[in-house]
């Protein structure tokens, strides 16, 4: 055997899988002396092959049966309202389908690129018309306006075609590709949603089926976490003039976002359940027992599925998808403007910025792992033994040095293999030359990845944490054995995925074994020959005219030629008249010239004649390969999740990171912010932060700038930190699971929905009061700014008092010192404030504030910080001194003593002993002496506070 080697320039080749030596043709020089002869023996053998070809092809294949495969319609039929199939209200005694509107003027296809590929493979009518003019060979995409009266809103979208590389450098690793179905319940069955997503990358189904409020809060988060390319609903939601709550909330929630409505009948929960049971792989076929009976998820994914076939002009193979169901317990709910509050993903000042809690955290090496990370991150964990066993893991990768470079040096050589296996799974409905070359290209990435268990395996072999232990286990499936020897019957064993378009056609090209199909042995020659006349000609063109020529090649021009020379010295009206398409770039020429567009031509047939005999090939490897291939799904799940996991370790070697504990009580030692970190050229200033349930309200106190907004940041961050198995900025940290962060933070105008500052912040407030439980981290900033001052003192103390009555653990910031005194009344309600210091400006002769960022203790001692802001500034000395003297009587009118006496000291004394000992009992595990020590210690605290005898109001006995 000897190695083949395309020689295209000086000093550079390109390697080709090991060949016999019969199929090596030398370095021929420029002629096409034997081509012809080579030309017509292929000519003759094509007959033979297609016969051949016709046998290799039969394939198993899932198709719909004959009545599921939607007719050609008429016009009469396709206008005529129809509720077969509809999804029935189950609580009322009969349903009906609305006739499906006209579509509107100007409505087109869409930017659907594999339409008009494939115009004809489907009828699926996605939004109906009347329209008796238009074809009905072709769907008709129905794009719905916001509300009547409103013209149609344009959307920027891109639909996957059939065969996309699993390392296209076009998709990033998050670009949209999701499209998800939504369908709610009629009647009184409203308010239960239905939801089926596929991501187009990964062959996975999630299906969702939940009761939702007034408010739909559940659905927008949902779907916020998705990050769809495309929403799917039912024609009836989406009447022009008779549109849904719903829908209305959803297209004002996702303005950028594709609408797509379909016929109410596709929404059918009979037909949802029969393709479950036809495609969904054994080792998740429990799925069915949990949605059986969730007739509204079940609808939404017969839609879906029906529609990505239509799209993706393929159907997917059976037992080949990963369905799971996923209810809204499992996870934390985090809405969207909380998200963009907390800049998890987006960094509100710069979108292109890493300055996020995701930028903080991505250090994973695949595009898997960082999709896990990011909806991680939007729905944390509230399962306490699921959050331990992460961090026993990145404890473990942190003390093993060599786990962790072993590991993280196996996972960077995975691709995606999330989308390697969506296509995988695909079977297009027609065989086209893109279709063939991306199924060879995918099935080089199947082998590269299979190739790379056993390395994972021996990088998990010493590990001794159970989660770990168990992704170790899930290797050990002996299929991964069994399709890689099935692969290496066929593949070269020097096919493999290499980085350039040329050396990856060279790969595609010489994937296949030689004497495995002689035409294909044949054609490889051919293509082999073809190239060393490109070669030589070009070597030829270089002597004949002494310029510095050499080979390049590109995916969009092919083969042509390159020269660097002095640009000044030579001109492009100096270069033969024999080269054409001349570009210039720097000190580089390209061009062409007319015999090598023809070579080019004929290297190209070449190649379609090798791709498509190749392609016959691995289909029928593939038919073979189909039953065990779903083993790669537990291979996807454990590489995103070790990545992930990788990923954590790696953030905390860069700064001083705590395991968290999961307690009742939310106590933080020294903690910080983690993205002011990633910041700032210095560490941030940490404080302490310590809530319970019998003291479950911070009201925080401070000047303007003295760290109030980013305190309570820092507090959201730490804790979905913790909740997906992450350390956290601090020198000690204690949670308790939130199952929704709520925050009101934004101060902005939202101009699109008509909304002042002060009415978004009664629209989030509402949205809090109605969702807050007690298991809720609600964080609210500055409340009431937008209205005057003594309404604004009013809603912040209705607010507080409604939120004291729950035991949500409550940080609120305020500049309204008369809401401090709250805890005159309210015995679980804290004050605490930002100190700040006040030094002297020699150079202005007045004084400054010089802020700690340290959080202490009771009521803040600065009064009229904004007047001392104001004189700060540029404004005019006597506006300043007029507005502190009106201040100053304003204040004197207004003012109230905070009402404090001892029997008050004394209550506040008992209950904040008696919520201490019940903390001890609860979650003590010291020692009896450090016990007897601490409680020692609680009693002192305790005598301390309580107030003096003398000072007592006396009682008499009744």
């Amino acid at each position: 055997m000897c190695s083949l080697r395309l020689r295209l320039r000086d000093g550079s080749t390109a390697h080709a899988p090991s060949l016999p030596p019969f199929q090596w043709h030398g370095f021929r020089p420029w002629g096409t002396r034997g081509l012809t002869r080579r030309a017509s023996s292929v000519r003759k053998a094509r007959e033979m092959l297609r016969q051949e070809a016709t046998s290799l092809s039969s394939s198993p294949r899932w198709t719909p049966s004959r009545r599921e495969v939607p007719r050609r319609r008429t016009p009469a039929s396709a206008s005529r309202p129809s509720t077969e199939g509809a999804v029935a209200d189950r609580s009322s005694s009969s349903s009906s389908s609305s006739p499906a509107p006209a579509a509107a003027p100007g409505s087109s296809f869409g930017n659907k690129r594999s339409y008009t590929t494939h115009k004809a493979a489907s009828n699926f009518p996605v939004g109906t018309s009347s329209s008796s003019a238009q074809d009905t060979t072709y769907p008709h995409t129905f794009r719905t306006p916001l509300s009547a009266g409103n013209p149609q809103r344009s959307y920027k979208g891109w639909t996957p075609q059939v065969g996309l590389s699993a390392t296209s450098s076009a998709v990033s690793a998050h670009a949209p590709s999701v499209i998800v179905a939504v369908v709610e319940g009629r009647g009184l069955a409203r308010g239960e949603i239905g939801m089926a997503s596929i991501d187009l990358k990964s062959p996975q189904i999630m299906l969702s089926q939940f009761a939702d409020n007034t408010t739909y809060a559940k659905v927008i988060t949902k779907l916020q976490v998705l990050s769809p390319l495309e929403i799917i609903m039912s024609n009836t939601a989406c009447v022009v003039g008779n549109s849904t709550k719903l829908f209305t909330l959803i297209t004002e929630n996702f303005k950028n976002v594709n609408f797509t409505t379909v016929q109410r009948k596709y929404f059918n929960e009979t037909k949802g359940l029969e393709y479950i049971e036809q495609l969904c792989i054994a080792e998740f076929s429990s799925v069915l027992m949990e949605v059986q009976s969730r007739y509204y998820c079940l609808a939404a994914a017969a839609a879906l599925l029906k529609y990505v076939e239509f799209i993706q002009n393929s159907v997917y193979a059976p037992k080949s998808l990963k369905i799971y169901f996923q209810g809204s317990e499992q996870t934390a709910m985090i809405d969207s403007s909380s998200a963009q509050n907390l800049e998890l993903l987006v960094n509100n000042q710069d979108y292109r910025s890493n300055h996020t809690l995701f930028g903080v955290l991505n250090y994973t090496k695949t595009a898997g792992g960082s999709r896990r990370l990011r909806s991680n991150i939007l729905e944390p964990l509230v399962d306490v033994e699921t959050i331990s066993m992460r961090l026993d893991c990145v404890q473990e990768l942190l003390q093993d040095e060599e786990l962790f470079y072993g590991l993280q040096s196996v996972i960077s050589r995975f691709l995606d293999t999330e989308q390697l296996l969506s296509v995988l799974v695909q079977i297009p409905k027609q065989d086209t030359v893109n279709a063939a070359e991306s199924k060879i290209t995918n099935l080089i990435y199947l082998k590269h990845t299979l190739e790379l268990v056993d390395p994972l395996k021996v990088a998990l072999k010493n590990c001794s944490t159970p989660l770990l232990r168990a992704y170790y286990g899930s290797l050990e499936d002996h299929r991964f054995g069994l399709i890689l020897e099935k692969i290496k019957t066929v593949i070269n064993d020097d096919a493999r995925y290499m980085k350039g378009c040329l050396n990856m056609r060279t790969q595609k090209c010489y994937a296949v074994r030689s004497n495995i199909s002689e035409f294909l042995d044949i054609a490889r020659r051919t293509y082999t020959e073809i190239v060393d006349d490109i070669a030589g000609m070009i070597s030829q063109l270089a002597e004949k005219y002494s310029l510095p020529l050499r080979t390049s090649f590109s995916s969009a021009r092919g083969f042509f030629i390159q020269m660097t020379t002095d640009c000044a010295a030579l001109s492009s009206d100096q270069l033969p008249s024999e080269f054409i398409k001349i570009s210039k770039v720097k000190n580089s020429y390209s061009f062409t010239s007319a015999d090598l567009i023809k070579m080019n031509e004929r290297c190209q047939e070449s190649l379609r004649e090798i791709y498509h005999m190749t392609y016959m090939i691995v289909c029928k490897l593939l038919s073979e390969i189909y039953e065990h291939i779903h083993c790669l799904y537990k291979l996807s799940d454990t590489v995103s999740m070790l990545d992930m996991l990788l990923s954590f370790a790696h953030a905390c070697t860069l700064s001083d990171y705590v395991r968290p504990e999961f307690t009742d009580t939310l106590a933080i030692k020294q903690g910080w912010h983690p993205i002011l970190e990633k910041i700032s050229a210095e560490k941030p200033v940490a404080n302490n932060t310590y809530i319970t349930e019998g003291s479950n309200v911070l009201i925080i106190t401070g000047p303007n700038m003295s760290g109030k907004s980013t305190f309570l940041k820092q507090i959201a961050l730490c804790q979905i930190m913790a909740q997906i198995g992450s350390f956290v900025p601090a020198q000690y940290a204690s949670f308790r699971i939130a199952a929704q962060i709520f925050t009101r933070i934004s101060t902005d105008d939202d101009i699109e929905t008509n909304s002042s500052t002060f009415m978004k912040e009664m629209k989030e407030i509402a949205y809090i009061l109605h969702n807050a439980n007690d298991k809720s981290l609600i964080l609210i900033d500055e409340l009431g700014r937008g209205t005057n001052t003594e309404e604004g003192t009013g809603i912040s103390y209705a607010v507080c008092e409604h939120l004291l009555s729950t035991k949500a653990f409550t940080l609120f910031t305020t500049h309204f010192l008369e809401l401090c005194h709250i805890d005159t009344l309210y015995l679980n309600v804290e004050n605490m404030h930002f100190e700040v210091q006040h030094v002297k400006n020699t150079s202005r002769n007045k004084d400054a504030i010089l802020y700690t960022y340290k959080l202490s203790r009771g009521l803040t001692e600065e009064k009229h910080y904004g007047l001392k802001a104001a004189e700060a500034s540029s404004l005019p000395p006597s506006i300043v001194l007029d507005a502190r003297e009106i201040t100053t009587q304003i204040t004197r009118q207004i003012s109230q003593n905070r009402r404090s006496s001892p029997e008050m000291d004394r209550q506040r004394a008992v209950y904040h002993l008696a919520t201490r000992l019940v903390q001890v009992a609860r979650n003590s595990q010291l020692e009896p002496d450090r016990l007897r020590t601490y409680l020692s210690n609680l009693k002192k605290k305790y005598e301390g506070d309580f107030p003096r005898a003398a000072d007592l109001p006396e009682k008499t006995e009744e």
